[in-house]
C-alpha cells in the first residue's frame, strides 16, 4: 500500500510525528507478530511517547483486544 505525501501531512499535523518516524515505526510493525501481546504493548508505549499522548491501560488493554480479534478498520484514510 502506498501513501501519499498529503496522507503524511495529515497525520504529522495530527500527532507531530515525522514521515520518517511513521516510515520507521512501519517497518517496525512489519517485521513482529502483531498477534503478540507483549510486541503490541511495546509499539503502543513507543506511540504514546512519541505523540506525548498518555494511554491508559484500560484503552491499552482495548486496543490490543480490538488488534488481536481483527476489529481494526482495513481503511486507515477514514481513521485520521
Amino acid at each position: 500500500m502506498r501513501f501519499s505525501d498529503s496522507f503524511f501531512e495529515k497525520i504529522e499535523n495530527k500527532t507531530k510525528v515525522s514521515k520518517e518516524t511513521i516510515i520507521e515505526l512501519a517497518n517496525k510493525l512489519q517485521q513482529n507478530d502483531l498477534k503478540d501481546e507483549k510486541t503490541l504493548r511495546e509499539i503502543i508505549h513507543e506511540l504514546s511517547n512519541l505523540t506525548g499522548k498518555e494511554v491508559s491501560k484500560e484503552k491499552e488493554d482495548k486496543i490490543i483486544n480490538a488488534v488481536i480479534n481483527d476489529k481494526v478498520p482495513k481503511d486507515i484514510d477514514k481513521m485520521i
